[in-house]
C-alpha cells in the first residue's frame, strides 16, 4: 500500500542507519515490522507477568530458545 507521510529528516536518517537499508521505503517497512514485533513481545510479557497466561517454560528452556536466535 502506498501512503504519504511526513517524517523528520534526522529521524529518517536514523532509521536508514539502524536498518542498514539504502532506500527510504524498505527502511521504514523494516522499522515498522520491528516496532510491531516489539509491541507483540511486550504484550505477551505483560500477560505473563500479570499471571494471565499459563506459559510454563523453565528458565533453562527460555535461555535455550534465546540461543537459537
Amino acid at each position: 500500500m502506498r501512503i504519504t507521510i511526513e517524517i523528520e529528516e534526522n529521524k529518517l536518517d536514523e532509521v536508514l542507519a539502524a536498518t542498514g537499508e539504502r532506500k527510504k521505503s524498505p527502511a521504514v517497512a523494516v522499522a515498522l515490522d520491528e516496532f510491531l514485533e516489539n509491541r507483540r513481545r511486550q504484550a505477551f510479557l505483560d500477560r505473563v507477568m500479570a499471571g494471565k497466561t499459563d506459559y510454563q517454560a523453565t528458565n533453562e528452556e527460555v535461555e535455550a530458545l534465546s540461543k537459537l536466535d
